[in-house]
């Protein structure tokens, strides 16, 4: 990274995996399973990014502006219920918009480090947030949040509360087994004396879901389809991206909304001279995205080394907000 892109920061850690050749193995892998499989994280490359920023923005993705509201409704309890001068480290970091409605309304955090896989966001992100917040030191590391992530040696505040925030219910993109090796890895980079503030969908009707997720303007099917466009740019897939189609659906017997490439004819994807055949309405399936009653998340919590102390949810009870302490 050049030095002139950090030098408002702290520190930048980079543990970015090789993303071309782990993105080139898993797509290899998941399209060798019966049921064709590419991760969700994968979606997020910089084009990716910038079309999630237009989902969030969609009349029927209700998670963004539901969250970000009950965000500004609890500043005043989330003042009185963390400690002063806390480093705050925030998984995932997307849209400012999150970060600067905690950071505003938290008394006097000292320090933030962002952590993202997607460098370029990743950068930007913590740029703002340093000229935004001259009272506050900002770091950035780059890694992928599914594998433990140390304390940064950098870091000389070890004797600091450490308050760890997740936003987005990007925990529900995770299996519950994943969720809470998750919750696990966060418990450890807290330490014993730490709290987790994190965005969780709830469970509500199946058609609120299914309008969020299928878009009138067609943003959701860009940002799916967008994995087909890196196979083809990254990986000199021979694929015939027209040929696929966006589903989105909610599976009520497991509880997650399902995300779907489905192929609109008999085809063959070939990638570096291996053949992988698809038959007409076969799927590759792209996303699981878990929804959570109170009683469900706050048992996944326990099991993971967490407590709940606080819980909030706005009117419709469409979106809960937890603010967790380490067991």
């Amino acid at each position: 990274m050049d030095d002139e892109n950090i030098k408002d920061l702290d520190y930048f850690v980079d543990i970015q995996p090789k993303k071309k050749i782990e993105f080139y193995e898993a797509v290899l892998e998941g399209l060798s399973l019966p049921q064709k499989t590419i991760s969700p994280k994968f979606f997020y490359d910089e084009r990716g990014s910038k079309i999630f920023d237009k989902i969030c923005d969609t009349p029927e993705y209700y998670l963004t502006r539901t969250e970000i509201a009950l965000l500004n409704d609890i500043q005043e309890e989330l003042y009185s219920l963390v400690e002063p001068g806390s480093a705050v480290v925030e998984y995932g970091c997307g849209s400012s918009i999150k970060i600067k409605a905690l950071l505003s309304a938290l008394p006097e955090p000292s320090h933030y480090i962002a952590i993202d896989i997607s460098k370029s966001h990743l950068i930007l992100t913590a740029k703002e947030i340093a000229s935004n917040y001259n009272n506050i030191s900002v770091a950035a590391i780059c890694a992928d949040f599914m594998e433990p992530i140390e304390w940064p040696e950098k870091a000389s505040f070890e004797s600091l509360k450490r308050l760890a925030f997740f936003p987005g219910s990007t925990i529900g993109n995770l299996r519950p087994s994943e969720a809470s090796q998750f919750l696990k890895y966060v418990r450890h980079l807290v330490g014993d004396e730490g709290t987790f503030l994190i965005g969780v969908d709830m469970k509500k009707d199946a058609e609120v879901f299914n309008r969020a997720y299928n878009d009138a303007e067609g943003h959701t099917a860009d940002f799916n389809l967008n994995l087909l466009h890196r196979m083809k740019n990254e990986l000199d897939a021979d694929i015939n991206i027209s040929e696929f189609s966006h589903k989105a659906f909610y599976n009520e017997k497991l509880g997650r909304v399902e995300m779907h490439l489905i192929s609109d004819i008999k085809q063959v994807i070939e990638i570096d001279n291996k053949e992988f055949p698809f038959e007409k309405g076969e799927s590759i399936h792209t996303e699981c995205s878990y929804k959570y009653s109170v009683k469900e998340f706050s048992e996944l919590a326990k099991k993971s080394g967490f407590s709940v102390l606080k819980n909030w949810s706005d009117k419709r009870n469409f979106f809960g907000i937890y603010l967790m302490k380490a067991i």
